[in-house]
């Protein structure tokens, strides 16, 4: 037989779709904990549990200014004044408190730390010259290190390497590579990153992850009070998308945040945060309702952590906050579906 029909046969193979991607592992169910600023009482995480979450995310956070070159967290705070400090909740003390309580509640925990900029977007993050680069790559690569120990050494179910850092992720990719195999090192678990959602299908190291995280804000209905079936529908081309990308990578997706704010508007950019805002909590209750609906059942969806949920007792904190299901229908669509 001519090998040139052999070559063909292995051009057409080659050509064909990657099948699609089953995720065989019980669906996450979880929310995005806030630090608090003092220790809560023990009590704070029994409501995560009789609304049927059974996940947890830790988020510590570290700090930089946009232009600067270096980064901070609890470990290498600058001593003049210590401009850059954090909450109880936020430092490696309360961190590992904050999984403590979670496990002993017989909750699943993932770490997953975050950058705050001042004065511009972690999205964007970038450097001009190779030094500055250098620079950064040495403050964070402590900083991820530090976490993904302190993971290890309290049997963390989830490390999520990093937060949005989309646009470093795409330019530095060999940077990236490097760092996850160091995590490797030092941490037994499973690994993912949480990209957002007009970028994750650019994160050049997926290969390499557990999970593809996305944070999954996608734009779904322009309506003021939209339906569920609209807001259903709005989920189409995403999906179709999602769907891809796990059958490329052979990778169940996991939502590492998914919210939408109590407001008019509610689907249609979910990613902003300080617009204004006209209350409006069944919207809220029914764009979660629509993702349950649309996104949940898909065979390679992992599950999701909602954004985000208040430990503290008092309400002082999260009467504020437009995004939060506690206290509103949505937390009830929520723990009607996970119970």
């Amino acid at each position: 037989m001519p090998v040139c029909f052999f070559l063909l046969v292995i051009a057409l193979l080659s050509c064909q779709p990657a099948p699609p991607f089953r995720y065989a592992g019980p669906k996450i169910e979880g929310v995005n904990l806030v630090a608090p600023p003092e220790r809560p009482d023990s009590a704070a995480l029994t409501p995560v549990r009789q609304m049927g979450a059974d996940w947890v995310a830790v988020v510590p956070y570290g700090f930089n200014r946009k232009g600067d070159n270096r980064f901070y967290f609890s470990e290498n705070l600058p001593k003049e004044g210590r401009k850059y400090g954090q909450w109880w909740g936020e430092t490696p003390a309360g961190v590992a408190e904050t999984i403590k309580m979670a496990q002993r509640k017989g909750l699943k925990t993932m770490l997953k730390p975050h950058v705050w900029m001042q004065g511009g977007s972690h999205l964007d993050l970038e450097f001009q010259t190779e030094a500055d680069w250098q620079t950064f790559e040495h403050d964070y690569s402590q900083y991820v290190l530090h976490f993904a120990r302190l993971a290890d050494s309290l049997h963390v179910d989830l490390f999520c390497i990093t937060t949005e850092l989309d646009r470093f992720a795409v330019a530095r990719p060999d940077y990236w590579r490097k760092l996850i195999g160091q995590v490797r090192q030092v941490y037994r678990g499973k690994l993912t990153y949480a990209a957002n959602w007009d970028r994750y299908a650019s994160i050049p190291f997926w290969d390499q992850l557990d999970y593809i995280g996305v944070d999954g804000y996608f734009p779904l209905s322009d309506a003021r009070n939209p339906s569920v079936s609209q807001i259903v529908r709005g989920w189409k081309p995403h999906l179709d998308a999602l769907q891809k990308l796990s059958s490329q990578q052979q990778k169940p997706i996991l939502f590492t945040e998914f919210g939408y704010r109590a407001c008019d508007h509610t689907a249609r950019r979910p990613w902003e945060s300080d617009t204004d805002c006209t209350d409006n909590p069944i919207a809220q209750a029914r764009a979660c309702e629509a993702l349950l609906t649309a996104v949940w059942p898909q065979p390679w969806f992992a599950g999701g952590f909602a954004w985000k949920w208040f430990m503290n007792t008092s309400p002082r904190h999260r009467e504020r906050d437009q995004y939060s299901p506690q206290s509103r229908p949505a937390g009830e669509v929520l723990g009607k579906a996970w119970r």
